[in-house]
């Protein structure tokens, strides 16, 4: 995987480890749950349970994409480049669920997807 492509693999997994403090650590401050479009301090108690799980589930594709350029070679490279597929699908999806969240879905999924196709081409 050429240099290039792996800056966009660390920009992705650094991303979702950000994400992840957001989501698992301060989800209840009004300034995050607010980015993720919860009105109220209530709204915040009832989803705070579905943000520390989806918290984790964004540090586990930022270990897989950070970790899998540790482990180098072509299996290390593969599990960075899935972890990518995985982060583009999610952004592909959160756009698709609601076009309000066009900026977060792009932010979430740009670096990833463009970590794979210069893998695919250089």
């Amino acid at each position: 995987m050429s240099v290039i492509a792996q800056v966009f693999v660390v920009l992705a997994g650094l991303f979702h480890v950000a994400v992840f403090a957001m989501e698992s650590l301060l989800f209840r401050k009004p300034s995050t749950y607010k980015r993720f479009l919860v009105k109220d301090e209530a709204e915040a108690a009832a989803t705070a349970p579905w943000a520390f799980n989806q918290g984790f589930y964004n540090l586990f594709l930022a270990i897989g994409a950070l970790g899998g350029l540790i482990w180098g070679g072509d299996k290390g490279h593969a599990i960075a480049l899935f972890a990518c597929a995985c982060m583009a699908g999610a952004g592909i999806v959160l756009v698709a669920s609601d076009r309000r969240m066009v900026r977060a879905a792009a932010t979430q999924a740009g670096p990833p997807i463009i970590a794979l196709v210069l893998a695919a081409i250089l």
